[in-house]
């Protein structure tokens, strides 16, 4: 190897004509930049979502609604669920870690269970929210309604 066989590396070269230098290279003078304004300059950035001076469209578009940055969410599950969850494993004492492992919510999810369907076991539920209807309908079938404090 010596420095009259010396290569770029494949694929780091995919320029024919350097910009800016000079006028016989065909692109000298504004390096096609055109004449005058901020873009003709060294060094010119452009704002995210400038759109040349025209009102972009994050301005354009109307603004409604509200994110409560306080909301809590949770997984429902519903009373239905552990009724079948229930007959599937013959498990009376139903915690988060039940719930979890029967693929009814994910790991690191707060669960609530809703009132949705009929509940005939007897069964002591432990949850991080209960409806008044679930609590309701594991009551009268003779369970329990446990409130999991974190």
């Amino acid at each position: 190897m010596n420095l009259n066989n010396i290569k770029p590396c494949k694929g780091s070269t995919h320029n024919s004509k350097r910009l800016g230098r000079g006028q016989g290279s065909g692109k000298g003078g504004t390096s096609t930049r055109g004449t005058k304004g901020a873009q003709a300059r060294a060094g010119y950035e452009h704002k995210i979502g400038f759109e040349g001076g025209q009102m972009p469209i994050q301005r354009r578009l109307p603004k409604f609604g509200f994110k409560n940055p306080t909301r809590v969410e949770y997984k429902a599950v519903n009373v239905a669920d552990l009724q079948a969850l229930y007959e599937a494993t013959g498990i009376d004492k139903i915690t988060l870690d039940v719930i979890v492992e029967a693929g009814l919510a994910p790991v690191k999810e707060l669960v609530k269970v809703l009132g949705n369907g009929e509940l005939k076991a007897k069964l002591e539920v432990s949850a991080d929210a209960f409806s008044k209807s679930a609590i309701a309908k594991i009551e009268a079938a003779g369970g329990k309604a446990i409130i999991v404090e974190e």
